[in-house]
């Protein structure tokens, strides 16, 4: 058996040996970690029996409190074997915050420097869970500015003590991510729909930030030649949807999104269109109708992206119903809500941002109700 080695020994900071524990540490952080929940909604009854039922995929109980853990171990162990990352070298990464805050934890892991470069409207809660982990905040006013900054700040690291890297996640992340199983987030749906009544889902609901998550899905669902289709979700001001209508991969709206974790400015190199089969975009004060509402059906406490997915997963319930189909519709809940005090839970900062979540919320509700969608 392998004898670990001690990262501060004289020893093991040099070259493959230090390179060797960093990647023993980081797997060993997925060996730790159980899989996340596949969680049934509670839908009212008459769903049931229309033959309809809904899962969210709980990625809030990762050790950093997202879906973004996955992606931070992948890019980790992706510059790790690349030689990319070394002992001693500052990691930078351009995120809105659920990223950062996952890298923190693993550059924590591994004793290296972590620098976040982030829109300046980044919410306060993650910013401080960035900074527990012991990484900085370096803030932009403009979201665009974002990459060339984060490039910028790698390339300015001492090369004295390893340099910078800048992980870019909207490059790699569909490329750091083994789509073809290995455990990524769409096998282990798969493995836990197995003994459900409608255990080949109709749909996988996602949104896009990197657009990593949905090519991971959508790869693996024609490997394992799954009927299964794919939605992509897109919020206000996001290239996303677009981008994917036009087939344009450089079309930018130049405009952040107010729903963190998702939505870019410009569609991002990771994001694949071939494998979405449809879009849905989704107005923000819609998104957190829709956070409320899966915050009042489970009890969990729901974050802005995971309203944007609900939201699109509603829609699609609605027309199953309505083309009389049964079947299974799988989502994420991707963080916690507890990120989110000072904004999307505030009835205060809606009305300073000119949200109006109420005739959302009403629609809402009457298509649970009735099973009819009022466009």
């Amino acid at each position: 058996m392998q004898q670990a080695m001690d990262v501060s020994d004289p020893v093991c900071q040099s070259g493959r040996a230090w390179v060797d524990e960093a990647i023993r540490r980081v797997s060993a952080d997925a060996n730790r970690s159980a899989d996340t929940h596949l969680i049934r909604v509670p839908l009212p009854e008459h769903w049931a029996e229309w033959g309809i039922d809904v899962y969210l995929k709980d990625e809030s109980t990762h050790p950093t409190g997202s879906l973004k853990h996955r992606l931070a171990r992948s890019l980790f162990l992706y510059g790790l074997c690349n030689g990319w990352i070394r002992q001693g070298t500052t990691i930078v990464e351009a995120s809105s915050g659920s990223t950062a805050v996952s890298e923190a934890y693993f550059a924590k892991m591994l004793g290296l420097p972590f620098v976040a470069v982030m829109p300046r409207s980044t919410s306060k809660e993650k910013c401080e869970l960035i900074e527990f982990q012991g990484g900085v905040c370096h803030f932009v006013d403009d979201p665009g500015a974002l990459y060339e900054e984060a490039r910028r700040v790698a390339s300015e690291a001492p090369a004295d003590t390893g340099g910078g890297h800048y992980m870019d996640q909207f490059t790699y992340a569909e490329r750091a991510t083994d789509w073809r199983g290995n455990n990524n987030i769409a096998e282990s749906i798969f493995e836990q729909m197995a003994q459900e009544r409608f255990s080949c889902p109709c749909w996988i609901v996602v949104g896009a930030g990197t657009g990593g998550t949905s090519a991971t899905i959508g790869r693996y669902l024609r490997y394992q030649r799954y009927g299964t289709q794919l939605c992509v979700v897109d919020p206000e001001n996001s290239a996303f949807f677009e981008g994917w209508r036009r087939r344009d991969p450089g079309y930018a709206t130049g405009r952040g999104s107010r729903i963190e974790g998702i939505g870019r400015p410009r569609v991002e190199p990771s994001f694949q269109p071939d494998v979405v089969d449809r879009m849905i975009q989704v107005p923000d004060a819609a998104s957190i109708a829709a956070m409320r509402l899966v915050s009042g059906l489970t009890g969990r406490d729901a974050g802005g992206s995971t309203g944007t997915n609900f939201y699109g997963v509603v829609k699609l319930m609605c027309e199953l119903r309505t083309a009389g189909a049964r079947g299974s519709i799988v989502t994420l809940l991707c963080d916690g809500g507890e990120r989110y005090r000072n904004t999307y839970k505030s009835d205060t900062w809606l009305a300073e941002h000119g949200l109006d979540v109420a005739p959302y919320a009403t629609r809402l509700q009457a298509a649970l109700t009735t099973g009819k969608w009022a466009d």
